[in-house]
């Protein structure tokens, strides 16, 4: 009752429902193609591509916010989303791809080489064939973006400073300034934020362990 009758709890969770569905979008739109181009094209180099962007899972955020903050300024971003959304969607690229890659290697080329003798090209094949059989590992996708999308802490917090764009991971600082510190008011506004992920987990829970196996496994 303390946390909501600050009457910013719907403004904090309608900014990370829309930071957690736009990452969503983009990781999964950039994931499934990614894996697709190094699992089943012919591209040149695409090895050295890939461990190029497997690298970038040695990066750990906090060395990134100095230069992502001047970037979003010098471009007139900070204080908005989409500071936050194209950076947090960028970190978690890399991992999916490599997790999507090892389940797009186990669909077997004869179904492809199946659609291109019918006349498919590579895009309708990817669209028909390919992707209707990656809903497993979707599944896991969708869930872990959204996990570390939802949860994201130090992106928000050096980005947004206008109280209106702000998320639901800094409610709990509502409750600590200067001179006030209450920690019945932050542990009750720290559960109230985890309750959706927890929900969204136990309602896709099937599909991300099984999307999960099926990655490792392929």
């Amino acid at each position: 009752a303390k946390v909501f009758a600050t009457g910013i709890v719907h403004v904090y969770f309608l900014n990370s429902i829309i930071i957690a569905a736009s990452t969503i979008a983009l990781v999964y739109v950039c994931t499934m193609l990614a894996a697709f181009g190094f699992a089943k094209l012919r591209i040149a180099g695409k090895e050295i591509w890939f461990w190029l962007l497997l690298v970038a899972l040695t990066m750990p955020e906090a060395v990134l916010l100095t230069p992502l903050f001047v970037t979003a300024s010098r471009f007139d971003m900070y204080n908005e989303l989409i500071a936050v959304i194209l950076p947090l969607a960028a970190l978690q690229v890399p991992f999916t791809v490599l997790l999507a890659r090892s389940f797009f290697n186990g669909i077997p080329n004869e179904l492809m080489e199946a659609g291109r003798i019918d006349g498919a090209n590579v895009v309708r094949v990817f669209w028909h064939i390919v992707l209707p059989l990656t809903r497993p590992i979707a599944g896991a996708i969708v869930v872990l973006t959204l996990i570390n999308s939802w949860n994201a802490y130090l992106l928000p917090l050096l980005m947004l400073n206008d109280p209106s764009k702000q998320v639901v991971t800094l409610l709990p600082t509502f409750f600590m300034s200067q001179y006030t510190n209450d920690q019945t008011g932050v542990l009750a506004a720290a559960v109230i934020t985890a309750v959706p992920v927890i929900a969204a987990y136990l309602l896709l829970q099937r599909s991300f362990e099984r999307g999960l196996a099926a990655g490792a496994l392929k």
